[in-house]
């Protein structure tokens, strides 16, 4: 017996963009659910999607806003935000309100694929967070609190270790500048000691921290850890 499909709710009020999720993500097995404004995806959530794409840019409700009412409805649903090129302030505005990951349009379907896989894995590590976190050769042992790359221990102090865990414990979504300063200091923080912390956990876990493979920078808007394997 077969698993059943992955829903998907595509909503966007463009009906080139939604013929072009519905066939791009219905070869790849996922179920389409479709809105084309704020009112219908509030209706459509009642089919349970486990992932939604949503453009920012809907006839009826704001997007900001319906993103907000969809997070109070449902806390767990990974969100992927269409956004148009150079709305930075609207990308962390939709990061901080709890969506996942955005793509700014035009995107690729490969691209827009693999952002889906990497937020349902973000979801299933929280659903049953695994004690040891692995990308590439990095390995984090967030119940020993041991790090490592290849066979070689990393010793990190306690803040550049705090910044690590919270970065596995999100791995693959971006996080935003402001909500990095929340958890690991307070929001009043100057920004430059998240950019000195991150510079020196390169340092100590990147082979060329000035082109790293693991602790990616969202250029603007925070940073990205690398989903695991």
């Amino acid at each position: 017996m077969s698993a059943a499909p992955i829903k998907v709710l595509v909503i966007d009020d463009e009906p080139p963009i939604r013929k072009l999720l519905r066939m791009g993500l219905s070869t790849q097995g996922y179920e389409i659910l479709e809105a084309s404004n704020g009112k219908t995806a509030l209706e459509k959530l009642s089919e349970g999607p486990a992932l939604i794409i949503l453009d920012l840019g809907l006839p009826d409700i704001q997007g900001h806003e319906l993103l907000r009412t969809i997070r109070a409805r449902n806390d767990a649903v990974p969100i992927v935000v269409l956004s148009s090129r150079g709305d930075e302030a609207g990308k962390v505005e939709a990061l901080d309100l709890g969506a996942d990951d955005y793509l700014t349009k035009p995107f690729g379907m490969d691209e827009l694929l693999a952002r889906l896989r990497a937020a349902l894995r973000h979801q299933l590590q929280i659903q049953g967070e695994r004690p040891v976190f692995r990308a590439g050769d990095l390995s984090v042992d967030l119940v020993r609190r041991i790090v490592k790359v290849g066979e070689r221990d990393v010793k990190l102090s306690p803040k550049e270790y705090d910044l690590l865990r919270v970065l596995v414990q999100h791995a693959g979504k971006v996080l935003t500048h402001r909500f990095l300063l929340r958890e690991l200091w307070d929001e009043l923080t100057d920004a430059q000691y998240l950019r000195v912390y991150v510079r020196q956990l390169r340092q100590k876990i990147e082979a060329d921290p000035e082109r790293p493979q693991y602790v990616l920078t969202e250029t603007g808007i925070g940073y990205r850890l690398k989903a695991g394997d």
